[in-house]
């Protein structure tokens, strides 16, 4: 109906027809709305009319019917609307040919991705093409040609992929584009040129790039050269990963031109080679080999051009800084009388900027070269801070800062042990330019231009950061400065932000002294900013004004200045904005934390207006927005050394801070009981009993496993309970230590929670509480154990509980050592009676071990006879624990059962492994100084023993070798060295194997000593024999993970060895026949899982140091190999896909085919349950690795990839799958890399 009702003749008006339009407009995006053939014609044949209305508002409306209509028509009414469209672009009417453009780019906006299978989008676009190649090719009519050009970079970047046929015509349309006499012809056949080479073929990139060279050598004009130059430049943005090969040519023919004299040129040279070092970088921080060669060239180029001001003398300024106003105005006076030059003309400026602009590229992607930057780049650039051009004086603190940040020492634990003085070289070199900084930079401070101001505030900052407490010579300098933008009334909002958040970093980083001669002028303006109509400045300035009092009056140290003057200009300002109530969250929060430091640090001082203030807090604490804040604020007041008085609002206070141990916030809990914690110890005096019980009550709930960490704090609150209120423990309730046995019996409890029950059993047993005695405490602890005798009950219990029950136990006779005698009495009669269960001899060997650690037991004359009849034992668990035993208990005396235990290790083979197992103990838990006298015998022996058949015997004598290694390294690494050469194969491993235990995550002092001979142990990765080779793997691997720094300088010797690893050895595969049937056995297996995850540990670790493409070489294979491998290259990849998107986006045509052939795997009919298992893990995983890839921008426009998505689609297995995949992964925090180690 509409549509008759549009067309009728005697529909004029048209005011009817843009009424009519905007409702078919309605009408076709519901969804619901079906046309048949004849309907479609009409409407399409209607729009098409429409577009050619007098009325402009009935045409734009007519445009925008165009895109829901797309999807609702067949494929050939589209085509009808492309070939009008194109048609009518060719019109001579203007207005048309704007509104048949639009039309044509709603068009192809509203067309399906080839990846969604459909067809329709691949005809249509080459319907389009083929027009508007010939439009652009023949039209006399610039614009035109310039929305056609503009039409095809939408279509090329969409959908690329879908006009492969075209690239070809596509390129020889717009080549000759190039050379047009109008520049933005030019530039829009650069923006098509850049889309094209995203999705092209490798030949066609050649073309172009060939073209583009042979162009550039002929120079037939500058203004052409220009237009090619900006061509290659945008071609790199674009696809920087391909132009890689074809630098060796194009970089030397740029440096040439940058010696043209023509300024635009050079600026677009250096854009080109910014574009270049930008674009091409493939991992984080690392630029490819391609460019490398051309670096330093590249950054002479740019420190001879940031300075090319021709036209300007600076030294003037320094000569006669006074006269700086007279001088510039005289010279501008003369310049302008001298007709040759004005300084519109001067466009040097733009050749600044963007030789600024590369050297900030090269200095953010090249890490490894920051010596060469402080040596030669720094000081260039701290002389052009004086630039008189604004904007080119940002890209040069912005360039400064990119250097500042590279500085910046790594803090993680990667890097904690490279600190061996490598990284300190450039933070010293910027040490000695600090000066250098302040003085070109503390006049800008002052100046006018809030830009330059602000340039000056983020470079300050950043150099704070790096450098703590460089700035400290240097206050005097920059305080006026920060004043001056404080109080400026001209300054803008974002100033005095920049300007306060300066002033928090210099504050947080150097000491409270430096500062004390400015206070004065540095709080008035800040305080006005407390005061600030904007939440923001207010905000920041609460922050500053919290740090400047801690600086006034440091607690934790003696100060002599004098902070009281102060307390009236800090005080009243902030009390203001903690009395409102109608400001913003933030103030609120910094408001109530300012306020707090400042009675923390100046309480004292404060007298009268104590009181009112503390009561404000106890109104912030019941509001429920505010609640948080303010509990951390008490527990500061409550430690602070100046014993503020808190009494008068404890009595309210006490009762609502208990109250938060029940809400469902676990930020609040933690944070109430760390302040209940601090009030009991200190405030202990005026809390009533009925206080103290109001919290008890709350405690139970709070101590379970499903929570370690509250479970922690809620113990330690209760220890303190247990120090400062002996009399209130009675109360303790049976539920409170109820829950602390059940947590104890728990297999989570490790670390810090079991450190705090022990804590607690201590201080418990000390108050002498009737039901709470050590023989109390001890039925409760072992009674899971002792339960029953039969094996059934304590089958409950985990291994780990065994372990922390014999912690408790030995805790608690330490703090009671009159029971001590009795209670190992008692153990050792456990472990002789024939009728214990082997659960209760675990538990009674285990405790013998703890307490044998920290007390010397030898006057139990039974216990090694008692522990070697245990070796014997028919239980595992029961030798296990009884090696434990002996190794703990000669800790406790060494003198007495080390010569006893080497003994035995010697002359008893059979007891041999338990009782090596008992000296790994002594050696990993001896003082150093108490194993010297034995280290030799020690050694001795261990080496009699390295050569054993069996490996799990090898194993812990190489964890005995390292762990002694540890005890005097300079003398014994060089004698593991030496055993290298030994010829069995199985010595060798050993030594490897106790190299891998040498090497821990924290510094250690045989790190240096280890740098230096850790090559020689990494030679065995050539090793002829298999099992050496594996355990060197594993050993380089654990040095990876733990120690970066002890291989990043081996690796271009060891990679070769390693990626070897990585190959399927046919030798040793071999087939083995089980019954009737034949099964393959390779032998390999092992050696190549242990080198992939060598690989992926490097990734993390080592990835700059890595060519990213022979590593992906090797990836490729591992897609392709055992099912163990292939689960690990998946993971692999999809941390690629995060950690160098580029590089695998050029290989993802090679690492799509094993995808695909993973994910479409059909198991046998007549498989077992387990393969039809592993298989679908398999798929998952490959599933995952296909989701990491399609995270990678840009990766839609590759073709193999669309091939793959949309068969994902079609197959509903694929589809579900890769479904179930995302869910997981938007469920799950985002986890960074998995642990290899």
């Amino acid at each position: 109906h509409l549509c008759l009702y549009i067309s009728q003749s005697t529909f004029a008006i048209s005011s009817f027809r843009f009424m009519a339009t905007n409702d078919l407009m309605m009408e076709l995006q519901k969804d619901s709305i079906k046309l048949d053939e004849d309907s479609e014609k009409k409407v399409v044949k209607m729009l098409l009319k429409l577009l050619e209305d007098k009325n402009g508002e009935v045409q734009n409306l007519a445009v925008k019917c165009l895109g829901p209509l797309v999807g609702k028509v067949k494929e050939y009414q589209v085509e009808t609307i492309v070939d009008t469209l194109c048609t009518n672009m060719l019109s001579d009417k203007e207005q048309l040919r704007d509104i048949s453009s639009i039309g044509l780019k709603t068009v192809i906006s509203e067309l399906p991705p080839a990846s969604t299978g459909s067809t329709m989008t691949a005809n249509v676009c080459k319907k389009i093409t083929a027009q508007l190649t010939g439009a652009i090719g023949k039209q006399e009519d610039v614009s035109v040609q310039l929305e056609a050009l503009d039409i095809l970079s939408d279509m090329l970047s969409r959908l690329g992929g879908t006009l492969y046929s075209f690239h070809s015509s596509i390129l020889n349309c717009l080549l000759p584009q190039l050379t047009s006499p109008r520049l933005a012809v030019r530039k829009r056949a650069i923006i098509a040129l850049g889309h094209l080479v995203l999705t092209c073929s490798g030949n066609i990139f050649s073309e172009l790039t060939e073209h583009l060279l042979a162009e550039l050598k002929r120079n037939e004009s500058t203004s052409t050269t220009r237009t090619y130059i900006q061509c290659v430049a945008g071609i790199s943005r674009q696809a920087g990963h391909r132009i890689g090969e074809h630098l060796e040519k194009i970089i030397p023919l740029i440096v040439r031109y940058c010696n043209v004299e023509d300024d635009e040129l050079r600026e677009y040279c250096f854009q080109a080679f910014e574009s270049f070092v930008r674009r091409i970088f493939i991992c984080r921080d690392r630029c490819p080999k391609e460019i490398d060669p051309h670096i330093p060239n590249v950054m002479e180029l740019c420190l001879k051009y940031i300075t090319f001001d021709p036209n300007y003398n600076y030294d003037n300024e320094e000569e006669e800084e006074e006269e700086m106003m007279e001088t510039e105005n005289g010279e501008d006076e003369e310049q302008e009388s001298d007709d040759e030059y004005s300084d519109d003309d001067d466009i040097s400026w733009k050749v600044r900027r963007s030789a600024a602009k590369c050297l900030e590229a090269i200095v953010s992607s090249r890490h490894d070269l920051l010596q060469d930057f402080y040596k030669t780049l720094s000081p260039v650039l701290i002389s052009r801070f004086k630039e008189r051009e604004e904007n080119v004086r940002a890209d040069i603190f912005s360039a400064y800062i990119s250097l500042l940040k590279q500085t910046l020492p790594i803090q993680s634990w990667l890097h904690a042990s490279d600190a061996s003085g490598k990284d300190d070289v450039p933070l010293t070199m910027l040490q000695k330019q600090v000066p250098n900084i302040v003085k070109a930079l503390h006049k800008q401070l002052k100046e006018k231009s809030i830009k330059s101001r602000q340039g000056c505030f983020s470079l300050l900052t950043e150099l704070a950061n790096v450098l703590p407490g460089c700035l400290a010579d240097h206050i005097p300098a920059l305080v006026p400065g920060i004043v001056f933008s404080l109080a400026d009334k001209s300054s803008s909002s974002n100033m005095r932000i920049d300007t306060l958040s300066f002033l928090h970093v210099l504050l947080c980083n150097h000491q409270p002294e430096v500062f004390h001669p400015h206070i004065k002028s540095l709080l008035p303006p800040v305080v006005t900013c407390i005061g600030d109509p904007f939440y923001k400045i207010t905000s920041e300035a609460l922050l500053v004004t919290q740090q400047l009092v801690k600086v006034i009056r440091p607690l934790d140290k003696s100060c002599t200045f004098d902070a009281k003057p102060y307390v009236k200009d800090l005080f009243p300002g902030t009390l203001k904005r903690l009395k409102a109530a109608d400001i913003d969250q933030e103030v609120k929060e910094r408001a109530i934390s300012c306020m707090g430091q400042i009675i923390c640090n100046l309480g004292d001082h404060l007298s009268t207006d104590l009181q009112p203030t503390l009561k404000i807090f106890l109104e912030r604490l019941k509001n429920e927005i505010t609640r948080l804040t303010t509990v951390k604020v008490l527990t500061l007041i409550a430690s602070s050394p100046l014993k503020i008085n808190l009494r008068p609002i404890l009595g309210e206070g006490f009762p609502i801070l208990a109250s938060f141990l029940r809400k469902n916030q676990r930020a609040l809990k933690l944070s109430t009981l760390t302040a209940l914690d601090i009030l009991v110890k200190n405030y202990s005096d005026s809390l009533q009993p009925a206080m103290i019980e109001s919290v008890l009550t709350e405690l139970p709930a709070l101590i379970t496993e499903n929570d370690m960490h509250v479970s922690q704090v809620a113990i330690m609150f209760l220890t303190t309970l247990a120090k400062v209120y002996p009399s209130c423990i009675s109360k303790i309730s049976g539920s409170v230590l109820a829950e602390i046995f059940q947590l104890v019996h728990s297999p989570l409890l490790q670390g810090g929670a079991l450190n705090a029950i022990i804590d607690f059993f201590q201080a418990l047993v000390l108050t002498k509480t009737a039901t709470m005695g050590y023989s109390e405490l001890m039925k409760q602890l072992t009674a899971p154990i002792y339960s029953s005798g039969s094996a059934e009950a304590s089958v409950m219990l985990h291994k780990q509980a065994y372990y922390s029950v014999a912690k408790c136990v030995a805790a608690l006779s330490s703090a009671c050592p009159k029971e001590v005698p009795a209670i190992v009495n008692q153990f050792i009669q456990d472990v002789k009676n024939p009728k214990s269960s082997s659960a209760v001899k675990v538990l009674a060997f285990l405790s013998l071990a703890e307490m044998g650690r920290t007390m010397n037991l030898s006057s139990q004359r039974e216990l090694k006879t008692v522990i070697l009849e245990a070796f014997s034992s028919p239980s595992e668990e029961v030798k296990s624990a009884a090696s434990y035993a002996l190794g703990n208990i000669s800790v406790g005396n060494l003198k007495e059962y080390l010569p006893f235990m080497l003994k035995e290790i010697g002359s008893q083979p059979k007891r041999q492994y338990l009782l090596l197992h008992s000296l790994k103990e002594v050696i990993s838990s001896s003082p150093a100084n108490g194993l010297e006298p034995y280290v030799e015998d020690i050694w001795a022996l261990l080496f009699k023993h390295c050569e054993c058949t069996e490996e799990g015997t090898r194993n812990v004598v190489a964890e005995c070798l390292g762990k002694l290694t540890l005890v005097n390294p300079s003398e014994l690494l060089p004698r593991l060295k030496k055993q290298l050469s030994s010829g069995s194969p199985h010595a060798r491993s050993t030594v490897v194997t106790a190299i891998k235990f040498t090497i821990a995550d924290q510094p250690q002092p045989i790190d240096a000593l280890l740098k230096g001979c850790i090559g020689d142990f990494l030679k065995t990765l050539q090793d002829p024999d298999l099992n050496v080779r594996r355990v060197a793997l594993a050993m380089f691997n654990s040095a990876a993970h733990n120690k970066p720094s002890l291989i990043r300088d081996l690796l271009n010797a060891v990679l070769p060895s390693l990626y070897n690893e990585t190959n399927v050895r046919r030798e040793l595969i071999r087939e083995v026949e089980m019954g009737p049937f034949k099964h393959t056995v390779d032998d390999g297996l092992d050696v190549r899982k242990a080198a992939f995850e060598c690989m992926y540990t490097l990734l993390e670790s080592c990835l700059d140091r890595l060519d990213i493409y022979e590593y992906l070489n090797h990836v490729e294979d591992g897609l392709k190999d055992h099912y163990d491998i292939r689960m690990l290259t998946f993971i692999m990849l999809a941390r690629l896909s995060t950690l160098c998107p580029s590089a695998v986006l050029q290989r993802l045509e090679r690492l799509i085919e094993p995808l695909r052939a993973t994910c479409s795997t059909k198991v046998k009919a007549g498989s077992v349950k387990q393969e039809f298992e592993k298989q679908d893990e398999l798929k998952r995983s490959a599933m995952r690795a296909v989701a990491a890839l399609l995270t990678i921008p840009e990766v839609e426009k590759s073709p193999a990839m669309a091939e793959f998505s949309s068969q994902i689609r079609s197959n509903p297995e694929m589809a579900s799958l890769f479904e179930s995949i995302q869910k997981d992964s938007a469920s799950l925090p985002t986890s960074e890399s998995m642990d290899m180690s």
